[in-house]
């Protein structure tokens, strides 16, 4: 541990030039009293490592000092490719991997490369996860990458929609939409997509995965995310909006909006109007229908319509002012 925050403080002395004590115990969450003894060792190392006092002093390497000592550890490199997506790589379990591969990346570029891509670092962010939305916290997702990686076969107890499943499975990569995690794995051969969230238990098995022939994985998610949205929204509905309407069924599905823009046709009141859009079942779709207000109205297909002015109807009697209770006399 303490070898590895000897090299990562090289690594950042060289990359930023003078840190204070108080800066690097931050940086690796130790004392400034822990700092003082690292830097110490370092200079009985041999690294030319000197201190300036004063109000903007601290520690720095001599210059034109420059560490050979970049190579990556297995974990590290394993890590690099999650080195940009947030807290992806935390959630894989890979963070501390993550943030020394990153370093060791900068260091290993020259000077001027090392600081466009740390500047870069800065300036960009990926946060994945929705507005009003919480990331999902899965205990098992550091084993179940681990597995991925590994090339391990697993065994999973699964809730699906319509049970509880145990499966034997070859993990052929994890996915992060929109927040949620997945996995894809073939079962019998046939690569299939899990939610994991879903799994119930997990079992590590010693056997090797095999993976269909020519695989790939972001080939598989565009086609299988494509075709499971065209099933999710099998139905079609007529609608009339208001451009308040559009606005808000832009924001609650992207999808339903661009094809309403597409097969848009000018309406009444003026600044209205009608567009086919996709939609899921009838009662699903009826509430999501509710959330445009007033601001839309389901011309057909006629269940829909019904549904709509039926569950408009439940929602209006909760409201309904109770009628008073006579006086006793």
């Amino acid at each position: 541990m303490r070898a590895g925050r000897l090299l990562s403080m090289l690594i950042l002395l060289q990359m930023r030039g003078r840190l204070s004590a108080e800066a690097l115990a931050a940086e690796f969450e130790v004392s400034v009293r822990t700092i003082y003894r690292d830097i110490d060792q370092l200079s009985a190392a041999g690294v030319p490592v000197y201190a300036e006092r004063g109000r903007n002093g601290g520690f720095a390497l001599h210059e034109g000092y420059r560490t050979r000592l970049t190579g990556f550890t297995p974990a590290e490199a394993e890590a690099l490719l999650l080195a940009g997506v947030g807290d992806a790589a935390s959630a894989l379990g890979v963070g501390a991997e993550a943030a020394a591969a990153q370093l060791k990346l900068l260091a290993s570029l020259p000077q001027d490369a090392g600081a466009s891509a740390q500047q870069v670092a800065q300036r960009f962010h990926i946060d994945p996860i929705g507005w009003y939305a919480r990331a999902e916290s899965i205990d098992l997702l550091p084993t179940l990458a681990g597995a991925v990686w590994r090339n391990r076969r697993i065994r999973i107890r699964y809730e699906s929609w319509k049970e509880v499943v145990n499966r034997d499975l070859d993990p052929l990569g994890l996915v992060l939409k929109g927040g949620l995690w997945y996995l894809v794995a073939a079962a019998r051969g046939k690569a299939r997509t899990y939610r994991v969230a879903n799994i119930q238990k997990l079992d590590v098995l010693e056997a090797q995965a095999r993976a269909p022939t020519r695989f790939d994985l972001a080939r598989y998610w565009k086609t299988w995310a494509a075709d499971f949205e065209a099933r999710l929204l099998s139905g079609r509905a007529r609608v009339k909006l208001s451009p308040l309407g559009f606005r808000l069924l832009r924001d609650t599905s992207p999808a339903a909006a661009e094809a309403a823009r597409q097969s848009q046709r000018a309406s009444k009141p003026e600044g209205w109007i009608e567009a086919d859009i996709p939609v899921e079942e009838v009662a699903y779709a009826a509430r999501q229908m509710l959330r445009l207000g007033a601001e839309a109205t389901v011309l057909g297909p006629p269940e829909l319509r019904a549904a709509v002015a039926g569950e408009a109807a439940r929602v209006a009697g909760l409201y309904a002012k109770p009628k008073g209770r006579r006086r006793a006399h």
